[in-house]
């Protein structure tokens, strides 16, 4: 086995302590940096910003983008990437590096901080396809050589989670307005979500083809149940602003000639 490279953590939050700790306890030589005087996990040592961005190998785990930009320089050999941003944000660190001979992944972080160095952690990249210590943190997803790729696919990913968790506290508000407890009704949104999900690959190659016929439900069916479901938020007191969009939105594709097709046609008012 060759020597384990040395290792830098830039930034000391939940999740780039868990980075530094998982990476401590598969015994790599560790040195972290922040920009406030936060602990220092164990087992790693604490370093100016000029000697940690010496380390072989740079993760950086920051709040921004616009944070971290101004903390990058030439003598870097490798940066991992594990900074939240868009897809033009990695493709433009991207470019950096390339211009500055620094090798580049990018990378998202689908776990929590409790979960890193579990294999619940799945870690997705893109860019340079060695993934150096992305390994440590969980499984590594390789998405291909456009380094916005692992961002694009991170931030689709948390739009499908927000979408399901706005959906979900607007049905908890809906039926606790007539007095029933989450209790008795999230099994009932679980299994919901298991049909649902069977739906998505059809729909997807649907999106695909653009090919949108369907003898099972109908856009004009959908939007008038959406209709229904703002109306009886409105009339319960609450707010309406979720199922309003929606409605809005497929509405749209029905005004654009959409109502005899699948749900699936949404996607074509979506992409213009």
């Amino acid at each position: 086995m060759g020597i384990k490279k040395t290792v830098s953590v830039l930034g000391l939050g939940r999740m780039g302590s868990a980075l530094a700790t998982a990476l401590v306890d598969q015994g790599y030589d560790v040195t972290v940096w922040n920009r406030t005087d936060k602990p220092a996990p164990a087992g790693t040592t604490r370093k100016t910003l000029e000697e940690a961005l010496d380390s072989d190998v740079v993760v950086t785990c920051l709040s921004t983008h616009d944070v971290q930009q101004p903390l990058l320089t030439g003598r870097i050999k490798t940066l991992v990437n594990l900074t939240s941003g868009t897809p033009e944000q990695a493709r433009a660190t991207a470019r950096w590096a390339a211009a500055n001979g620094v090798e580049y992944v990018d990378g998202v972080i689908m776990a929590v901080p409790q979960q890193i160095g579990t294999p619940q952690a799945r870690i997705l990249f893109s860019g340079s396809e060695d993934h150096h210590v992305l390994q440590v943190f969980g499984e590594p997803v390789y998405l291909g050589e456009d380094a916005g790729l692992a961002a694009l696919y991170d931030l689709a990913l948390l739009g499908v989670m927000w979408s399901v968790f706005g959906g979900y506290l607007q049905a908890l508000a809906l039926v606790g307005s007539a007095g029933v407890t989450p209790e008795r009704f999230t099994p009932f949104a679980t299994d919901w979500l298991d049909v649902v999900g069977t739906f998505l690959p059809e729909m997807g190659e649907e999106t695909h083809s653009g090919r949108y016929e369907t003898d099972v439900s109908a856009l004009d069916i959908n939007v008038s149940g959406l209709r229904l479901l703002t109306e009886a938020n409105g009339e319960q007191g609450l707010d309406t602003t979720v199922p309003r969009a929606l409605h809005d939105l497929f509405e749209r594709a029905q005004r654009a000639g959409h109502g005899a097709h699948s749900i699936a046609s949404v996607i074509e008012v979506i992409r213009k």
